[in-house]
């Protein structure tokens, strides 16, 4: 029934949670993505800083290099030490401020005429597609990363680079360079840095997203462990009033049965005991005695205590409430019991606060329910015993303890000793705790009953305090 009961807050909360997952993961997934836009526009920005730059060193060349070497020498020839060392200043001169790693100069044939690297120069067809395009007027660019599969699968390569390609144009008078490809430019960028750091950013969003998320689980967990405290509370509460109710129902029933058949059984069983207790009288002026009469009347009374406990577990309990003192109701059955407990090894010990409140209740009732406690305990001590009854406050309410050195209850038994008819005596008819549970209810109180670790059995009550409005 609880299972039942608590499965759509269940469902709530797996939905919250693959919720909260689904979100975790886009949140991963929007990083990745935020990084790789951010990547694409560095790059993008890169390529464009590089055409800058080939534009200024084509200028720088075309004017500080080409010309005044032409005119000195009649033709370009970078083999020549002089002219050499004149491109390289030229070079380095304009591109010294800005962050450039390698620098080559291809002339028409595809030879590396010049280089940051000296190593390079002389080499041929060494530049690929991108030299070609450049031959033929056009730009590019392309972004080479080296590093293992997982360094360039999750977007930090042990090293980038971006190599841009462009051509080399005669500069005309007056006008942005748009003269004949006399060579080709490369220039390649060391973007590995500014790549760290994007990663490095990536991993901050990626750690703060996870920090976020992790909060809110907790938090999630306290709400949903708490709503389902709440839920099965309420359900627990809920199969209570139900069972509460069909025990109501049943004893509705119960009663209706009972007062129909109580005195189908009652007269018959009348006449026979006063039939009995007539022949025990006349056999008794005659001096003669008859064992069978005896029982015949001890059994009938017994049968019509039995009738009576049933009628008085069965009929529907309203309390006739009034202002009263819970000592004064327990005295009462002390006194009541003296006459058993008299010479017979029963003590009873008290130990009363005095400055407790008064309860709200049916004096009469809660006299009969400490009667049934009593008369149990006495019964669970057919040897004699000691009685220990103590009063004491609780919230809004005043609680008696009532225990005694007899041998207890078995554990398996505990929880049916509330069931009607059910009994560990064999003269028992399992009505009186029953009973005792009725009144309580009525009252708005609890009992429960526990078995003293030194021995014996306690029965705690708790009844609601007199409020004065009530």
């Amino acid at each position: 029934m609880t299972e039942e009961k608590t499965k759509p807050f269940r469902l709530v909360k797996y939905f919250t949670y693959t919720s909260l997952f689904i979100v975790f993961i886009g949140t991963i997934i929007l990083s990745f993505l935020n990084a790789h836009w951010a990547k694409n526009m560095y790059q993008k920005k890169s390529e464009d800083y590089a055409e800058l730059l080939v534009e200024n060193l084509n200028h720088q060349v075309f004017l500080q290099f080409i010309i005044p070497a032409t005119l000195k020498y009649g033709k370009i020839q970078l083999r020549k030490q002089e002219q050499f060392e004149l491109m390289d200043k030229v070079v380095k001169s304009t591109l010294h401020s800005f962050k450039v790693d390698m620098v080559n100069i291809y002339d028409m044939d595809h030879i590396v005429s010049y280089s940051f690297d000296e190593s390079k120069i002389g080499r041929k067809n060494v530049g690929g597609a991108g030299y070609q395009k450049a031959v033929s007027g056009q730009n590019s660019s392309r972004l080479i990363q080296s590093g293992n599969f997982f360094q360039i699968l999750f977007g930090f390569p042990e090293k980038s680079k971006i190599i841009t390609f462009a051509p080399l144009r005669v500069e005309k008078p007056l006008s942005r360079i748009s003269g004949p490809v006399i060579g080709v430019v490369e220039i390649i960028q060391d973007l590995s840095e500014d790549y760290r750091s994007i990663f490095k950013f990536q991993i901050l969003i990626m750690g703060t997203s996870t920090a976020v998320m992790c909060v809110i689980f907790l938090i999630l967990i306290f709400v949903v462990q708490r709503g389902e405290k709440i839920i099965h509370k309420r359900t627990i509460e809920r199969i209570q009033l139900k069972e509460q109710l069909n025990r109501a129902e049943r004893l509705s029933s119960l009663g209706e049965m009972a007062a129909g058949i109580s005195h189908e059984i009652r007269n018959p069983l009348g006449i026979i005991r006063s039939s009995a207790e007539h022949l025990q009288k006349k056999r008794s002026s005659e001096n003669r005695s008859n064992p069978i009469l005896n029982i015949i009347i001890e059994e009938s009374n017994r049968l019509n205590n039995i009738i009576t406990n049933f009628l008085t577990f069965a009929k529907p309990i309203t309390p006739n409430k009034a202002n009263c003192r819970v000592m004064d109701i327990i005295e009462k059955n002390i006194s009541f019991l003296e006459s058993q407990t008299a010479d017979t090894g029963y003590a009873i010990h008290k130990s009363f606060n005095e400055n407790i409140p008064d309860i709200y209740a049916d004096s009469d009732m809660i006299y009969q329910a400490f009667l049934n406690i009593l008369l149990n305990s006495i019964q669970a001590m057919p040897g004699g015993g000691d009685i220990h009854i103590e009063t004491t406050c609780g919230n809004h309410s005043v609680i008696v303890n009532i225990a005694d050195t007899g041998g207890g209850f078995p554990k398996e038994n505990i929880d049916k000793l509330w069931n009607p008819f059910f009994t560990t005596r064999e003269s028992g008819t399992g009505l009186g705790l029953g009973i005792v549970k009725n009144i309580i209810d009525a009252h708005g109180g609890g009992v429960r009953i526990e078995n003293r670790s030194s021995g014996g059995a306690r029965v705690t009550v708790e009844l609601p305090v007199y409020q004065g409005n009530e």
